[in-house]
């Protein structure tokens, strides 16, 4: 096989899985679905693994593999770049999204959609990878919008529930948002450039750098690198588009693992690092996008410490990390951005299907108040997701500790404007991190045994009875979930120790990123063993121990605290409002500009005056001129001579 076919086949085969366990679904049953559709994410890896082999050979490639129109000088087509920052994506996103495929066989067990959401699943595999290894914006586009609208799918996947209706129609309007600033950089490409193939505009930024938009002054550069980054804001859930993320939590578990480690959040995040040529010229555009990052960070970390519902705990962690990595784009060190990327991909989808594993044996409760000492009774859960939470604070040795401190390094070494403000919500968002981090580990995992106790009314979900019944007890997951939980378990504890050096130091990534950030070059022995002398560690250290007093010594005090500071809380627990104010302006706004456009637009002037207008106007034209057309002889004459007056008339005037 050649290696443009081995290229197909990456993105072909989870489509080929995606279509025949959704077309067919019904007719190869629930067995043959989920063997299909695995079959096609495990041909996707392991395709993906041969690819980068070949790159680490030292060979890559950039051409189109379809042309499907030529408009003048603009050529619109399928095309791969395969270079090491396109196949370390591609090894991020089959690997992720195989286990997650593994996973869904237990998770999904009892679902009547069970062929449904693995035709959605791999479509969404197939997405992503055509979104990373696009060399053209109009392909990069294709797969922009295609994860949105299977994420759409996804998260209304129980579309019974008013809320996922609700929490997948929020998901969709934020992205469009983005995507109008997403499309608006693409046209300014496009306008500028003369081309939408990405190594045609790379070679002319230098050029793009010099000019301005028309009739308003700004550097071109700056706009088109913002209106970018605004469809990453709303793709990788920055603040203030953020909000459809922590609702994205109605789908299932297997699809809030794959959202939120390796498919979706992670397109911004992948996009600024590619267009870095871009964004590299634009120091005013760098600082945008490291403000936004610091911010997402921190204030977003804060929302974890309140939430009660063990996936939202993760889900604001995944918003936190997400502002981590935009940070280090801001301040140009791409490859630690794309290095965070990775390691948290591994752990963020240990957390997520370690949470589903909690929730299937506590029969759907997700309250971490009905849960505590689960240790016992589920070990293989309990040890693997205290391997994510010590990767998530950072923990040295663990690789969630390598990517992070490579961020905080490349910020405290910025001169950029913004860097000290930066500085600080880093170093602050890693006490948050881990406060709420094991907060959620004790809750769930140690301590006393809060399941299996009589619900109130108020707990009920629409009057659906989730949890354990009195006496009952949980056990663990069958192998189908503990496997690909383990699996996930093992980067995440080495993925940081064996790419540090690589990824970092040793110029993995060639010509695929460009960066102006200097790190301090080191081993990973030598940084994990000064990791535990650095602000950091302290920080992550106190956050657990607050977390233990708080949550096990302690656990009457955060009631207390919550009451002194009550109006801090409900700040916190209504999410600055952001929700309501997309709720009352946005959301309303959009309402009634829809009714002004159906009623004014659609109903007054398409149907009244386009439809039944013309049609009344052709009417009345028949019934004047029928006045004419009489049948007598010197009726026409008249009306002939009546007509040569009215031009010689018109003749005379204009001579």
């Amino acid at each position: 096989m050649d290696m443009k076919s081995l290229y197909l086949l990456v993105p072909l085969a989870p489509l080929a899985g995606a279509l025949i366990s959704g077309l067919f679904g019904k007719l190869i049953g629930r067995t043959g679905a989920h063997v299909v559709a695995i079959a096609g994410v495990l041909v996707a890896f392991v395709a993906s693994v041969l690819i980068y082999q070949d790159v680490q050979a030292g060979n890559t490639f950039n051409g189109a593999i379809y042309t499907w129109m030529q408009a003048g000088s603009l050529t619109l087509s399928v095309g791969f770049q395969i270079d090491a920052l396109t196949v370390l994506m591609m090894l991020v996103v089959t690997f992720v999204s195989l286990m997650v495929h593994i996973y869904t066989i237990g998770y999904m067990a009892d679902d009547p959609g069970y062929q449904r959401f693995f035709s959605y699943i791999s479509l969404f595999t197939f997405s992503m990878l055509m979104l990373v290894m696009a060399n053209n914006f109009v392909q990069l586009f294709f797969g922009w919008e295609a994860v949105g609208l299977v994420s759409y799918l996804l998260i209304g996947f129980w579309f019974q529930r008013p809320t996922a209706i609700y929490a997948n129609l929020k998901a969709f309007i934020a992205n469009r948002v983005g995507d109008f600033g997403f499309v608006l950089g693409i046209g300014l490409i496009a306008a500028y450039a003369g081309s939408l193939d990405y190594q045609q505009v790379f070679a002319q930024a230098q050029a793009l750098s010099t000019q301005t938009v028309p009739a308003t002054g700004w550097p071109l550069l700056t706009a088109i690198c913002v209106c970018l980054f605004v469809g990453a804001m709303a793709k990788s859930a920055q603040v203030p588009l953020h909000v459809w993320l922590p609702d994205s939590m109605e789908g299932p578990t297997p699809i809030s693992a794959l959202i939120h480690a390796a498919t979706m959040v992670t397109a911004g995040i992948f996009m600024v690092a590619r267009m870095s040529p871009l964004f590299e010229l634009s120091p005013a555009a760098l600082t945008f996008v490291l403000v936004i990052g610091a911010t997402t960070a921190l204030f977003m970390g804060f929302l974890g410490i309140v939430q009660n519902d063990i996936k939202r705990v993760v889900a604001y962690s995944t918003l936190s990390q997400l502002g981590y990595m935009t940070v280090a784009l801001g301040v140009s060190a791409y490859s630690a951005a794309i290095f965070h990327l990775m390691t948290h991909a591994f752990f963020k989808a240990l957390l997520f299907l370690a949470a589903g594993s909690v929730i299937v044996a506590l029969h759907h409760d997700q309250d971490m108040r009905r849960m505590g000492g689960l240790r016992k009774y589920m070990p293989v859960t309990w040890i693997t997701s205290l391997i994510g939470s010590l990767a998530l604070i950072g923990t040295p040795f663990f690789s969630g500790f390598y990517s992070k401190d490579s961020i905080i390094e490349a910020v405290h070494a910025s001169t950029l404007p913004g860097s000290g403000y930066a500085l600080f919500c880093v170093l602050a968002g890693v006490f948050v991190t881990a406060l709420y981090s094991f907060r959620m580990y004790f809750l769930v995992f140690h301590g006393e045994e809060r399941f299996g106790q009589a619900h109130h009314a108020e707990d009920e979900d629409h009057g659906e009875h989730h949890g354990l019944e009195p006496g009952q007890k949980p056990h663990e997951s069958p192998l189908v979930v503990t496997i690909p939980l383990v699996l996930l378990a093992i980067p995440s504890v080495v993925a940081g120790w064996f790419t540090l050096e690589p990824l970092l130091f040793g110029g993995w990534f060639g010509g695929a990123i460009e960066s102006s950030a200097h790190l301090e070059e080191t081993t990973p022995l030598a940084m994990a063993l000064h990791g535990f002398l650095g602000a950091p560690f302290w920080l992550a250290l106190a956050g657990v121990v607050v977390a233990w007093v708080l949550y096990m010594h302690r656990p009457a005090l955060p009631a207390r605290i919550r009451a002194k500071f009550a109006a801090l809380y409900t700040l916190l627990d209504n999410k600055y409002y952001f929700d309501r104010f997309n709720d009352v302006v946005v959301a309303a706004g959009a309402r009634l500009l829809g009714e002004g456009l159906w009623k004014q637009g659609d109903r007054n002037l398409i149907d009244g005056v386009a439809v039944t207008g013309s049609t009344r106007l052709a009417t009345l034209a028949g019934r004047v001129l029928g006045l004419f057309q009489t049948g007598y002889l010197y009726q026409y004459a008249f009306t002939m001579i009546a007509g040569l007056v009215v031009l010689l008339t018109f003749w005379i005037f204009l001579a």
